[in-house]
């Protein structure tokens, strides 16, 4: 099916919401057909009455169908109808109404327990979150906890990302007809949106006083926001609206962890190195003119070198100077 075709379909199925009766007065009027027949003396000669009889089945047939068409629907619930097999409207509103007795429910997502039951051994965790025990829609904010996958990042490496979207269902017709199982189809197209996004920015970064590279570990935000924005696109053919989508776990495969951490031990290494380096070299020349200033000492071309060595060595060493007394000339 082409892409024209496709969204010709999903504009021929419009939300219709419903104003259906209240329930309380469809109860009353059904207690009120079983009760009447026995309100009058016409109770006593029902049996030799042949179209009282008659009435008596009729009202309580119609109080059974009236029965039937109750409907209870809590707060940020919606139920959505077919009349034999077209759509009738759907229901938003919390309360206690009155719909058409030969109306059903229709959720995709809904499994019964006797189905549950039947299937044999145990069901993973991601199956039980794409299936409900009941054919009314939720309208609640949900969390999707999607399971750690391996992607590649812009260079290449092997990384495991996992990530947790919070969504709400806004139209209940569209997450009904347009998809088969609107929760897995926000599952897998997360899945997708995640491995899509990973592969344009590299896992980390280094940082220079020029420029700073993003990267999925230092742009946290515009990640998910990304992530957010893309992943809307996806999902609103089923009429899920997307919240907040967050990095929970990032971390590179187990294959070249041990790789990337020598690798950042050795840049931690080089760093500090550099500012031990840039310090000592501000010490030296500190003393240096300290000394020329006050005239403590005058030191010659090779005495200044013989200095500075000497200073160096103790600032940047790893352990620390064993000192030696020369009580002698250097030369």
């Amino acid at each position: 099916m082409s892409e024209n075709n496709f969204v010709k379909q999903e504009s021929s199925i419009e939300e219709k919401e419903l104003n259906p009766m209240s329930g309380w007065l469809a109860l009353i009027i059904g207690i009120l057909f079983i009760i009447s027949p026995t309100l009058g003396v016409g109770t006593l000669i029902a049996y030799d009455n042949p179209i009282f009889l008659v009435i008596t089945i009729i009202l309580f047939i119609v109080a059974i169908f009236m029965f039937c068409g109750l409907k209870i629907v809590n707060p940020n619930e919606s139920v959505v109808f077919v009349l034999f097999g077209k759509y009738y409207g759907t229901l938003k509103k919390p309360g206690f109404f009155f719909v058409n007795p030969f109306v059903s429910a229709i959720n995709p997502t809904y499994e019964s327990q006797m189905t549950k039951l039947s299937k044999t051994g145990e069901k993973d965790s991601d199956d039980e979150s794409t299936t409900s025990n009941t054919k009314k829609v939720s309208l609640k904010a949900m969390t999707l906890n999607n399971q750690k996958q391996k992607v590649n990042d812009e260079l290449g490496n092997p990384i495991i990302i996992g990530t947790i979207v919070i969504w709400r269902v806004v139209n209940p017709t569209k997450a009904v007809f347009n998809v088969e199982n609107y929760k897995t189809f926000l599952s897998i197209q997360c899945d997708s949106t995640i491995r899509n996004v990973a592969r344009l920015y590299p896992y980390d970064s280094e940082d220079t006083e020029d420029h700073r590279e993003k990267s999925l570990r230092g742009s946290s935000q515009e990640i998910a926001d990304r992530l957010k924005e893309e992943l809307q696109k996806r999902v609103e053919i089923a009429g899920i609206e997307v919240e907040e989508v967050r990095i929970t776990h990032l971390s590179y495969a187990p294959e070249i962890a041990a790789a990337m951490l020598q690798r950042q031990q050795a840049e931690a290494i080089i760093a500090a190195r550099k500012k031990i380096v840039e310090g000592a070299v501000g010490m030296v020349e500190m003393a240096l003119n300290s000394l020329s200033e006050k005239e403590v000492v005058e030191l010659d071309d090779e005495r200044k070198a013989a200095m500075v060595s000497n200073l160096l060595v103790v600032l940047c060493g790893n352990k620390d100077a064993q000192p030696i007394v020369n009580s002698g000339s250097i030369y």
